[in-house]
């Protein structure tokens, strides 16, 4: 008979040697925060090719941006939109009608009577006298500045900032979804998209900080032209100067913060550690992406006037053959479905940027 082999050993593991907590005196207890902030700041120097007052050389600050160009990446938004537009069309009717109900519309009457007041000083578009078309883009002008709404309160503003929020994660949750092969239902994004809605809201209020330099530029540089400030030569340059100086500032702190904007709907991801990558992603190449911001509001502008004038001209033709309508908030309900529509194309446009952004990982140096 065969013998049989014998058993093999399993090989006994080693123990793992017990750590000991290191104890620290107290000089080095003293200087632990200003070795971590000494080892942040090396970090930050590392990552940043920049230095203050020191010449950059090109080098260091040319960065590739494989980006497609405006009209065919807006073209590309467009076309992801609108393969999915029963989804995001849910999005805008829903926010819509809930900041209808919580905020309101713009208020009908006022509107009415501005409309007459601007149809005394013009005549109709089609008798070949174009003033309607400029009526009616006093109209868009004063409604989109908040000329026809009661003065909103605290109570009204805080919804609306929170409508604002939760339309932009929806669309951003959505739009990551889509990109990752899957087909979320719109029930799915109102559920699951609010989860960073307080990270958001800590960048979003970020940008409004950013923004405070530019806001007091604008204000100052009104009061200067109304005072007549302005008419003496040296006097003026150096207002103008420094008024360009602060809306620069705030347009170099705005444009990374777009995009972080973004990436803190990654779960996870807290709003300073979402600032730092965004600032990382724009190092080199803020000023072409300054030019993307710049053509989204352009867009817009161009959007609205192309959807909304048209609209009021026709509710101006409508109301004047069956003046029972006068009570037909049709201006109002549009300007609310744009204003919904018009925050799910600007969160689709930086999303979709972002991710071109991400996909060409270069060093600035």
């Amino acid at each position: 008979m065969a013998s049989k082999s014998p058993a093999k050993k399993k090989p006994i593991a080693k123990k793992k040697p017990i750590q000991q907590p290191v104890i620290l005196t107290p000089g080095q207890k003293l200087r632990l925060p200003f070795t971590r902030l000494k080892k942040r700041v090396q970090t930050f120097l590392l990552r940043r090719p920049h230095r203050s007052f020191r010449r950059t050389r090109r080098r260091d600050y040319v960065r590739s941006l494989d980006v497609p160009g405006y009209w065919s990446f807006t073209n590309e938004v467009r076309s992801t939109l609108w393969q999915s537009r029963h989804l995001f069309l849910w999005v805008v009717l829903f926010y819509a009608v809930l900041s209808a109900l919580l905020v309101g519309l713009a208020s009908q009457d006022t509107y009415s009577a501005l409309n007459e007041t601007l149809q005394e000083t013009g005549s109709d578009v089609l008798q070949g006298n174009w003033g309607a078309i400029g009526g009616a883009g006093l109209l868009l002008v004063s409604s989109v500045t908040g000329s026809l709404t009661t003065t909103p309160t605290e109570a009204q503003q805080i919804y609306a900032a929170i409508i604002i929020l939760l339309t932009w994660l929806t669309s951003v949750w959505l739009l990551r979804s889509l990109k990752a092969g899957r087909k979320p239902r719109f029930r799915d994004g109102l559920y699951n998209a609010s989860a960073p809605i307080v990270s958001t809201a800590l960048v979003a209020l970020t940008l409004i900080v950013q923004l405070i330099p530019a806001a007091l530029a604008i204000i100052a540089f009104a009061a200067a032209i109304s005072s007549g400030f302005l008419q003496g030569g040296v006097t003026g340059m150096i207002f103008t100067v420094v008024a360009v100086l602060l809306i620069t500032l705030s347009l170099y702190w705005i444009i990374s913060t777009f995009i972080a904007l973004t990436v803190v709907t990654l779960p996870g991801m807290y709003p300073m550690q979402a600032l730092k990558t965004a600032g990382d992603l724009v190092i080199g190449r803020r000023f072409r992406i300054l030019l993307r911001w710049l053509w989204l509001a352009g867009f817009i502008v161009v959007s609205w006037a192309l959807i909304v004038i048209p609209i009021i001209l026709f509710d101006t033709w409508l109301k004047s053959i069956v003046p029972s309508l006068d009570w037909l908030p049709i201006v109002p309900s549009v300007l609310l479905a744009m204003s919904s529509l018009t925050i799910v194309v600007a969160a689709a446009y930086v999303y979709l940027f972002y991710r071109k952004i991400v996909e060409d990982d270069a060093s600035p140096a």
